[in-house]
């Protein structure tokens, strides 16, 4: 297979699938032209270095799910049914994950943060960015909460600091534990953290 669009495809799938099975550091190039069934120099015909593969690797997994969480958060429902939503799809997520390859594979972004942000600069920038992102967006739903008293917070962007770090946490435990059922307490902890004293509170509109 020749240096086409395709191939950069298949080295991006293969590396990513590598990455959430094994991590980067014990990735060689050969391994993932391997796995991505193409020649070797294919791969620096798109890529300078494996840490610009994983650059581009966290950059492609970021637009798939920055377009769920933008979907999920921007919805025209109650802000704190599209803030459980995006808790419930990422339960989903983790568990169709395992059901697939026999393990929960985590958070793509939270795994490298782990491997890799003392290590490499430019990929912890990165990381540091998408997860500003985030935390942006849920901060932007915690405030509408807010504003119809549903919530009792003093600071939205620290709130939406700690669900996302909440979130990023259980779903580490998931894949410590190699189980979904860790990420059952997610919605409960968020009401909690957001000052809500009950689901039915929410439900009601109180």
């Amino acid at each position: 297979m020749g240096r086409t669009s395709d191939a950069r495809a298949k080295i991006l799938s293969a590396a990513r699938s590598l990455i959430e099975l094994r991590g980067y550091s014990a990735l060689g190039v050969a391994e993932i032209c391997k796995a991505a069934g193409v020649p070797k120099g294919s791969f620096y015909y798109f890529f300078e270095s494996k840490e610009a593969l994983a650059l581009a690797v966290i950059d492609e997994h970021w637009t798939g799910q920055r377009n769920t969480w933008e979907r999920i958060l921007n919805g025209g429902d109650a802000p704190l049914d599209r803030l459980r939503r995006l808790f419930e799809e990422t339960e989903a997520g983790q568990l169709a994950g395992q059901e697939s390859c026999g393990s929960v594979s985590g958070c793509l972004f939270g795994n490298l943060t782990l491997e890799m942000s003392n290590q490499t600069e430019s990929v912890r920038a990165r990381l540091q960015e998408i997860f500003e992102a985030q935390v942006a967006m849920v901060d932007s739903v915690i405030a509408e909460a807010l504003e119809r008293q549903e919530v009792s917070v003093s600071d939205t962007r620290e709130a939406a600091r700690s669900v996302v770090a909440q979130l990023e946490g259980q779903v580490l435990f998931a894949k410590l534990y190699n189980n979904t059922r860790r990420l059952g307490s997610l919605w409960p902890n968020c009401l909690a953290l957001l000052g809500v004293r009950t689901a039915d509170q929410v439900t009601a509109g109180a």
